[in-house]
């Protein structure tokens, strides 16, 4: 029976959410997929890190997060300076890196899973930076060192995009799609038309924690760029960054606006597109108007849509409905199952 021991860079909701499924599943992956797990090392900016090679206890790991206090505690070695030392030390075979996503470099991400790789260990994150900056490097270095670099929760969290591509999809040329792939925006849209202002939609999405304190890379297109970016570099194979995106965020969208669509039976939501031209592709993300023919339309809330268009199928949809940490933990237990079975 194969033991893996985990290791958690980065413990923040998502970090948290991912510990928790794992423990709830450990009997499950245990019965079913004959996996067993301890979890040697968990990292983070706040509340410290702890280094253990027998196992740090996950549910008083979550306690001491809850309450404030330090990882430290629970420690068996001296704790991690950085990242780094933390990957260095940690004496696991599959890190899961969920850092904050830098969209400029993708760093200190990529250097994180690089350096993991290079150990021999699996790399999995929910982080879109490494895999808009770095796929190939990283899916060379994963293919010499027999390992995997798996990222399906950088979009649409848990929704399978990228596994049912790599492995339902053979011999499928993805020449175009078309989506909401930011759930904040269209939440804060939705709010408009019911009457709120721009400014308060955004507040309330605050609140709840779908959106940061800075906002602006909601939106300004930022998420919904990098997403995009994203897809076109892996499904397409055309390197992309997220500033060559054509993008608009939603600021301009003002009550009026929203007014005048409601009246004629529309609604403004933010478009992402691809279109594959030969080996280029126009991108996009910008508000749009969609009327109820729209797969578009009746996507409401937090729900996100994509609907692709390949060389071989009609359209073929794919909806998450009212994601969350909880469901982008779900894509990463997805990819370390896919990754060790």
């Amino acid at each position: 029976m194969p033991h893996y021991k985990l290791a958690l860079l980065g413990f923040g909701n998502v970090g948290q959410a991912l510990a928790g499924l794992l423990e709830s599943k450990r009997t499950e992956l245990l019965s079913r997929h004959d996996v067993s797990f301890s979890i040697t090392g968990i990292t983070t900016g706040r509340h410290g890190s702890a280094l253990n090679p027998d196992g740090i206890d996950v549910s008083g790991a979550l306690e001491i997060v809850k309450d404030g206090q330090t990882l430290d505690q629970l420690s068996t070695r001296d704790p991690a300076s950085d990242g780094i030392d933390f990957i260095q030390r940690c004496e696991a075979d599959v890190l899961f890196e969920n850092t904050p996503v830098n969209y400029e470099t993708g760093q200190p991400a990529v250097d994180h899973l690089a350096l993991a790789l290079k150990l021999g260990m699996h790399g999995i994150t929910a982080n879109k930076g490494p895999v808009v900056h770095a796929y190939q490097q990283l899916s060379d270095l994963a293919n010499m060192k027999d390992r995997k670099f798996f990222f399906e929760a950088t979009v649409m969290d848990g929704a399978p995009i990228f596994s049912l591509f790599r492995s339902s999809l053979p011999g499928a040329n993805l020449v175009s799609f078309k989506g909401i792939l930011n759930s904040t925006t269209n939440l804060i849209l939705g709010r408009m038309e019911a009457g709120e202002t721009f400014e308060a939609a955004v507040t309330y999405a605050q609140e709840i924690g779908i959106a940061e304190t800075d906002p602006s890379g909601d939106v300004d297109g930022w998420d919904a760029a990098v997403k995009v970016a994203a897809l076109v570099t892996v499904l397409m194979d055309i390197p992309l960054k997220p500033a060559e995106v054509q993008r608009t965020g939603i600021r301009g969208i003002h009550p009026q606006d929203i007014q005048r669509a409601s009246e004629s039976g529309q609604r403004w939501k933010l478009v992402c597109s691809a279109q594959r031209q030969g080996d280029l592709v126009s991108t996009s993300v910008a508000p749009q108007v969609v009327s109820p023919n729209s797969p578009l339309y009746q996507v409401d809330g937090t729900t996100s849509i994509v609907q692709f268009e390949t060389d071989v199928l009609g359209s073929l949809s794919i909806i998450e409905t009212d994601p969350g940490p909880h469901t982008t933990a779900y894509g990463l237990l997805a990819d370390f199952l896919n990754a060790v079975l």
